[in-house]
């Protein structure tokens, strides 16, 4: 039974209305023939279960446990289109591999980007063909409560990360490995090095940091060459041969926000890093800008262990490291000598004393190591806001 037909004649509750209940929404008028589509935006204690057959939850919702009724976005996609789905996931990285490895298939075969990255998978449901791929990247809030996993799954990393929602990290663990849980024989799964081993049916590759090529990328980092690899093992599965997936990657300008060069300003250059939300991937970011010299740091404080920024705080005086919002004060009390520490209350003003700190020839970097909520409507915006302050320097 397709996906349309399983809503045939049923009484659908969408809950929640953001960018998925409104995508959402409008698949069913446009595919389905539903008996009644009802929007909610409540608490679950208010939803009367036995009004409604299928229950469509927006992923941002935190529902424990599982029921029969409620469903999402990704799972109705997946149950019509798992086939053809390559699936990305991982604490960081997901977006950049994501974007990376569409941009390596688009040229040479019929494939959309979906997900976490940017429009509702449901969205496509009109274009996707019997020999579409679909690039989706599926955040831990996507895949918490699914009983279907992708044809091709990739798990790049796994940090400590949404403490506050899921209260510990063995959920938030749990959520994530749904990429692969229900894999079956002859799909292909891609865990990366430091990911909890998985149980799963795919055929399991694990890929390492052991010996990584030089793809020689236009994006910065080791990271990324690390991701690269990812990209290439599933080029590869789609019939793409080396050379031209080598000259693709060359070609992947990296997206907005993700160590992204901002401009040079009296002499020192700028980079957005608004992305980075945990400790490790400020300082993947400090290890990859090759003049770095400061670095801002800090934001919503979700209660995250800060213990391995701290230490490397205290063993790299090279770097000047400005602190700022409440994750940025806590580490800040947390570091013993504070010679080449600072504290400052907001992004502008931690943007001036940045400034005043890197002498010319050396770069800035913005990677807070939190996250925006609390002070920015999301890390976009906080990036924005950084290059309006840089730019009026």
């Amino acid at each position: 039974m397709s996906v349309t037909e399983k809503f045939e004649d049923k009484r659908i509750l969408i809950w929640g209305y953001g960018c998925e209940g409104k995508s959402t929404e409008k698949f069913l008028e446009k595919f389905c023939n539903p008996r009644s589509v009802e929007i909610f935006e409540g608490q679950r204690d208010d939803i009367n279960e036995d009004a409604y057959d299928y229950i469509v939850k927006s992923p941002g919702i935190i529902m424990e446990g599982n029921h029969f009724k409620y469903t999402s976005q990704t799972q109705i996609f997946l149950e019509e289109f798992r086939d053809q789905t390559i699936g990305i996931t991982g604490t960081k990285g997901k977006s950049t591999t994501t974007a990376m490895i569409y941009h390596v298939l688009k040229n040479h075969r019929d494939a959309v980007m979906v997900g976490n990255i940017g429009k509702p998978p449901l969205d496509f449901f009109g274009d996707v063909k019997k020999d579409t791929l679909v690039v989706f990247e599926m955040s831990c809030h996507q895949l918490r409560h699914l009983n279907v996993s992708p044809h091709i799954a990739l798990f790049l990393s796994f940090f400590e990360e949404h403490l506050d929602y899921y209260r510990t990290l063995e959920n938030y663990f749990n959520a994530k490995a749904n990429i692969t849980k229900y894999q079956k024989a002859g799909d292909y799964f891609f865990i990366g090095e430091g990911v909890p081993d998985v149980k799963t049916e795919a055929d399991k590759v694990r890929v390492t940091r052991q010996n990584i090529r030089d793809y020689k990328l236009k994006i910065l980092g080791a990271h990324n060459n690390y991701n690269a690899q990812f990209v290439e093992a599933v080029a590869k599965l789609c019939g793409l041969d080396e050379e031209t997936i080598l000259n693709d990657m060359r070609t992947f300008s990296g997206l907005d926000h993700r160590l992204q060069y901002i401009v040079k300003k009296n002499g020192v250059e700028y980079y957005d890093d608004s992305i980075s939300t945990i400790p490790d991937a400020t300082i993947e970011a400090l290890r990859s800008v090759p003049n770095a010299k400061t670095v801002i740091i800090g934001g919503m404080d979700r209660g995250i262990n800060y213990d391995v920024l701290i230490d490397f705080v205290e063993d790299h005086e090279e770097y000047e490291y400005v602190f700022c919002y409440d994750s940025g004060r806590r580490i800040y009390r947390g570091i013993p000598e504070k010679t080449h520490s600072h504290y400052c209350e907001t992004l502008d003003e931690a943007v001036s004393k940045a400034a005043s700190l890197t002498p010319e020839g050396y770069a800035c970097i913005l990677s807070p190591a939190a996250a925006s909520y609390g002070y920015f409507k999301n890390f976009e915006e906080r990036g924005d806001r950084f290059k309006e302050l840089v730019d009026a320097l």
